[in-house]
């Protein structure tokens, strides 16, 4: 029965699983001490601070843009073109000072100060006279916004960890469960290792794509899963690693398609879609290659380590109709 199990796949993707597993471990931990070391370039919308979007005449210097408002007093700006070469997007930092300063209360000293801001912003950029630039607005995003916004990050990324683990224990076996969350928690290291290791900011459109890469990434693992529990009924003497692989082959073309045509869509939005989804696209890239590499080398190996046996994965589906298969 092995032997026939055998011609009917190519790539003995178990057969490679130590050295798989490695490698995920490998770069897991290097993703893990560029995060310990350098942390996440977290964006405004984490940490707090304002946003100003500015239209020029002509394609703008970001070097002597940012220069310009480091000699206005505004400390480490970030600046890059939004959109095209005349629109440039800035990001400050709050400022102590400016914080405790900065009216709470009435609507209209809140309204008086982003209007001071704003003209000192447009001093800063109309400094030379031969460049002219237009604030075209002015956004304050505080501290206390951006703690809660992290707070609920990490509370999305639990909850969605958890009701994986739920979810898959429930639909096949806790040893599922346990290798898919894991290779899931894998892809979602990786993004975090790229964005720590490159300091490319991290936003909540960067977060979006986290969270949306976990739903794709499992996706792809309960497909695998579905067909491995289908060979076990269907073939009841073969090996376990032998129609683990076989499953794994017989969903490797729809695995591999699906992730091709969303990796060109992502790539395309990557490169024509402009700043503003820039990290958006580049999270979904890295995600989409780690995922379709965990759900073919990562997840089955996890399970298959765990000690996933014939009696696990027909456990699930006792209705009598696989029973009576010969």
């Amino acid at each position: 029965m092995a032997e026939s199990l055998t011609r009917k796949y190519n790539i003995d993707f178990l057969g490679k699983r130590a050295i798989a597993v490695g490698l995920s471990v490998a770069l897991s931990i290097a993703a893990i001490v560029s995060l310990l070391v350098q942390g996440l370039n977290f964006a405004i919308d984490f940490t707090g601070g304002t946003i100003v979007e500015a239209s020029y005449e002509n394609p703008a210097d970001l070097t002597k843009v940012r220069v310009q408002l480091e000699e206005a007093g505004f400390r480490n700006p970030t600046v890059q073109h939004f959109g095209a070469t005349k629109n440039v997007l800035i990001r400050l930092a709050p400022v102590e000072k400016a914080e405790r300063s900065a009216p709470i209360g009435p609507q209209d000293g809140a309204t008086a100060a982003q209007s001071d801001l704003k003209s000192r912003i447009g001093k800063a950029l109309n400094k030379d006279p031969d460049v002219r630039a237009e604030v075209l607005r002015v956004e304050f995003v505080g501290p206390q916004v951006g703690d809660d916004l992290t707070e609920s990050s990490i509370l999305a990324l639990v909850l969605a960890t958890i009701g994986i683990l739920v979810y898959v224990a429930w639909r096949f076996e806790y040893r599922f469960a346990l290798g898919a969350i894991l290779a899931t928690l894998h892809d979602v290291i990786m993004i975090f290792g790229v964005f720590s290791l490159f300091q490319l900011d991290f936003d909540l459109s960067v977060l979006a794509a986290v969270l949306a890469i976990m739903g794709y990434s499992l996706n792809d693992t309960i497909v695998v899963f579905d067909r491995i529990r289908e060979n076990f009924r269907k073939y009841r003497r073969g090996e376990v690693v032998d129609i683990m692989n076989l499953s794994i082959n017989e969903t490797l073309s729809r695995t591999l398609m699906t992730s091709f045509l969303t990796f060109l869509t992502v790539l395309a939005m990557a490169i024509w879609g402009g700043e503003v989804i820039h990290n958006f696209a580049l999270a979904l890239i890295v995600g989409i290659l780690v995922g379709t590499y965990s759900s073919i080398y990562v997840a089955s190996a996890l399970a298959l380590w765990l000690g996933v046996s014939r009696a696990d994965l027909l456990l699930p589906d006792k209705e009598g109709t696989a029973d009576s298969r010969p």
